[in-house]
């Protein structure tokens, strides 16, 4: 027994039984506790905390700190061959950084949070993310990280029968409805329908006013989302929206040629790019070599600092806004920013702001854990119960206090505006954090802006 640790019999019995149970197989290979259920150290060590799956009183592997327990979370990303492979990869890196730190300044109610032990590649494939998912159920509290709406959407009756609350790396505008993930789903951010709303309002404001908009990128989720939004603030601006050319990526559609020659013929004023880095570049270079004379903007995850190497870099600079929910690493000086930079290092940055959004996404997940461990569970079905109708985050500055998880009327609507910058760590200057457009604001939210 550790320094600390307060044990009743009838936990030691329990204890007792897991430990027949794993001789006999039952048991996972992390060292989780399966479902057996028992009392741990509160924050002040006075009262007893239940745990159950997921949750350890032994310390995790490679421990910061030996004398506390292990709270495991899982991590479902695309972290080899998929299209969002280089952005998760540092999504992954600034979650592990993040819970780092955590550890480093004590835990969290007498616990370390680990989330290397049940990292899997979901290969951006709902099928494979679906099964990688059950692979390590038996051994996760909850999951820091299930990347894709798609593939989210693929694990949610699982989640809801297993009682697994989840961290998306995802902005689709579902998650803001209980009918759609059930309460489980941790979102922060605005939703890519209103990172196109306030986006737009804060281009106009400072651009001029236009007279014509079109979208471009993939049906459902992303591009659906993104596009929805772009047509949503048209129509409340009294601005023609021209449509959605729908745009595969080009791991499926070879190029993309054929969403070039419609955005030229267009001559709309402003292309709302609701695609991968590597679709921007294509479109908005080979665009601009047509002749296209209008602007682009691009959804959160359109951005990648390996833009500027392209050969559409002058194109970019001359045209290209993005529209994030966080400010872009090194480019703001905010408590979330200073964390990052400890962990990384002095001078370091990481390889995109998929980092940055990595992190972010984590401030829910340890808000309910911090939640749940001083209401005194941390079992599956206690951390539910924290996050069910919404959970007070604090964001330390990188975008608005939120109650995520509340209401649609009560979400996070704002963005930051990122403008390519060859100065920058990468590659592109937050010039506002936290910008609210009326558009998006005086939004009627009640249902999904698109289906996923």
């Amino acid at each position: 027994m550790r320094k600390g640790r307060k044990v009743s019999s009838i936990a030691a019995l329990a204890a007792a039984s897991a430990l027949v149970l794993a001789a006999c197989g039952g048991g996972s290979d992390d060292g989780s506790t399966g479902d057996a259920t028992s009392p741990d150290a509160s924050p002040t060590g006075e009262a007893s905390v239940k745990f159950d799956v997921g949750v350890t009183e032994e310390a995790c592997p490679e421990a910061i700190n030996p004398d506390n327990g292990c709270i495991y979370l899982g991590v479902l990303s695309d972290l080899t061959e998929g299209p969002f492979a280089p952005l998760a990869v540092q999504v992954t890196r600034g979650q592990t950084d993040f819970w780092k730190s955590v550890n480093e300044a004590g835990g969290i109610g007498g616990f370390d949070i680990n989330i290397s032990q049940n990292t899997r590649d979901n290969k951006y494939d709902p099928a494979v993310h679906s099964q990688e998912y059950r692979a390590i159920e038996p051994n996760i509290l909850a999951l820091a990280q299930t990347l894709g709406t798609p593939q989210t959407q693929a694990i949610l009756p699982d989640m809801e029968a297993d009682n697994v609350v989840g961290a998306p790396a995802s902005w689709w505008s579902g998650w803001q409805f209980p009918a759609e993930d059930g309460d489980l789903i941790l979102e922060s951010g605005a939703s890519y329908c209103i990172q196109a709303m306030s986006g737009m309002d804060w281009w106009v404001e400072n651009n001029g006013a236009i007279s014509s908009i079109i979208a471009v990128g993939p049906p459902g989720d992303f591009g659906g989302d993104f596009a929805a939004g772009a047509q949503a603030w048209a129509g409340a601006n009294d601005v023609e929206f021209g449509g959605f050319i729908e745009s595969l990526p080009n791991a499926i559609a070879g190029n993309q040629d054929a969403a070039v020659a419609q955005i030229v013929a267009s001559e709309a004023d402003v292309v709302a790019l609701g695609t991968g880095p590597g679709e921007v570049a294509e479109i908005v270079g080979k665009a601009v070599a047509s002749g296209f004379t209008g602007k682009f903007v691009g959804a959160a995850p359109t951005w990648n600092p390996a833009l500027l190497q392209s050969a559409a870099a002058p194109a970019l600079l001359a045209t290209f806004t993005n529209f994030g929910t966080a400010p872009s690493f090194g480019s703001v000086d905010i408590p979330a920013m200073a964390a990052m930079e400890a962990q990384l290092g002095e001078g370091v940055a990481p390889d995109n702001d998929g980092y940055t959004y990595g992190w972010v996404w984590q401030y829910p997940m340890k808000a309910a854990i911090e939640k749940a461990t001083a209401a005194g569970d941390i079992t599956r079905e206690g951390l539910r119960s924290v996050v069910t109708g919404g959970i007070e985050v604090d964001y330390q500055g990188a975008q608005p206090n939120a109650l995520v998880g509340g209401p649609p009327d009560t979400v996070d609507r704002s963005v930051s505006i990122n403008i390519p910058d060859e100065s920058s760590p990468l590659g592109i200057q937050t010039v506002e954090v936290g910008y609210l457009g009326p558009t998006a604001e005086a939004y009627d939210y009640s249902a999904p802006c698109a289906g996923a």
